[in-house]
């Protein structure tokens, strides 16, 4: 009988194999649907429904670590259920509650998938997400050169198969991390493949000009690089990275240089890489909204509803807009999630796992998520509630893997 050894320690064998085969081909298609969100519900949506009923039939646990997870997205999506009676009969209100509601249950579905076979079905599911990445990439760039009659453009910036520039350039984030991550440390081969695939995203995410996601990558990049280098026990590792780094930085300005010797480019460039723009400032800017929004957050409790903030936008800040939504209960459970992941995730960086190096990558990911949740409403991107599952499955098996090490440790 045919025999595989799953990555946490489990033995699959016979029927067990083709049933996880499944499991894989299901995962790679989930997120590699994640790229298409023009229209909703999309087919991540039924896709996703799809992969999580055959999980759930087939077998899937849900480990006690990841209780407070379920309790803090169970008490975010009963504020914003709530706040419902605040706008009765409003059917967008409803469809915005149960679009949460389908994502936070994304986010536990993630925990409790990767508990078993931990590294080949994290290989499969981001398989899909770098594919997702690299298709979306190539139509976002030939769209923006004209080449699909202005189809995967708005207002002049790239939006690939995203309805916004912003959500398609934070899409790609992660996939770019985990690109740039085999370059680190991978073989000549994967740094040569990897560099290809790499501009490609970065191409993307250039032509997107979203700052936010700018400045969330390079800041990622560079958190990645510096937990990789500490964390590494190879000298030769280390100074590869280096290297890499030195090498990054002259390839990217010669490849930022080339994109804005086109004339079009160099324009929007220039408009979009001020710090602040008109619709930032004022009364009704991105910045006058925070201190708005804070003060209706007191008149309140219960919060508005959801999309009832318009003035005239939303407020573009997804701590607040959770307060602003669901009241008090949603914004509390909300700011909690993002702070005990970030406290919590930020103790297994150092341990030693067999995914260490995916962990840094989701953490990494999660933090940059986290910083530019403070300019964007980040509360419906689907690959927020996958980096956030993700990470709380990677957390609870990385606690039991080091329980079990120190207890086969010799005395």
């Amino acid at each position: 009988m045919a025999t595989l050894a799953a990555a946490d320690g489990a033995t699959l064998t016979g029927p067990r194999i083709a049933t996880e085969s499944l499991r894989a081909a299901l995962l790679w298609l989930m997120a590699f649907s994640g790229g298409f969100v023009f229209i909703e519900p999309g087919p991540y949506e039924f896709v996703g429904l799809a992969t999580m009923f055959i999980f759930a039939v087939a077998g899937l646990t849900l480990r006690p670590a990841l209780a407070p997870l379920v309790l803090l997205l169970t008490l975010l999506n009963l504020g914003y259920a709530l706040s419902l009676l605040e706008v009765p009969g409003n059917m967008p209100s409803v469809i915005w509650v149960l679009v949460s509601a389908f994502l936070s249950l994304t986010a536990i579905f993630y925990a409790a998938m990767v508990g078993t076979n931990t590294e080949a079905r994290l290989r499969w599911l981001f398989r899909g997400y770098v594919a997702a990445a690299v298709v979306v990439s190539l139509l976002a760039i030939a769209g923006y050169f004209g080449y699909f009659g202005g189809r995967f453009v708005v207002y002049s910036r790239a939006t690939g198969t995203f309805k916004d520039p912003n959500v398609f350039a934070a899409f790609l984030v992660l996939p770019g991390l985990l690109i740039l991550q085999r370059m680190l440390a991978g073989r000549r081969s994967e740094f040569i493949g990897g560099s290809i695939l790499f501009f490609i995203l970065m191409g993307g995410l250039f032509l997107s000009f979203s700052r936010a996601a700018w400045g969330q990558f390079a800041f990622c990049a560079i958190l990645l690089m510096a937990v990789t280098f500490v964390t590494s026990r190879s000298a030769s590792e280390r100074f590869r990275i280096v290297v890499v780094a030195i090498l990054g930085v002259v390839a990217a300005a010669a490849f930022v240089a080339l994109l804005l010797s086109v004339e079009q480019v160099a324009v929007l460039f220039q408009e979009r890489a001020s710090l602040t723009q008109s619709y930032d400032t004022g009364y009704t800017g991105r910045f006058g909204r925070y201190f708005l929004a804070i003060s209706m957050m007191l008149d309140y409790p219960f919060g508005m509803g959801p999309l009832q903030f318009q003035f005239p936008e939303a407020p573009h800040n997804a701590y607040l807009n959770a307060f602003i939504t669901g009241g008090w209960i949603s914004g509390a459970a909300y700011l909690t999630l993002m702070l005990v992941t970030l406290v919590g995730g930020l103790k297994f960086v150092f341990v030693r796992t067999p995914w260490q190096p995916i962990y840094h990558v989701v953490y990494v990911a999660f933090v940059g998520v986290a910083a530019e949740s403070i300019i964007i409403d980040s509360d419906h991107w689907r690959h927020y509630f996958m980096i956030v599952g993700v990470l709380w499955g990677l957390m609870a098996v990385s606690r039991e893997y080091r329980a079990n090490a120190a207890n086969s440790a010799p005395a």
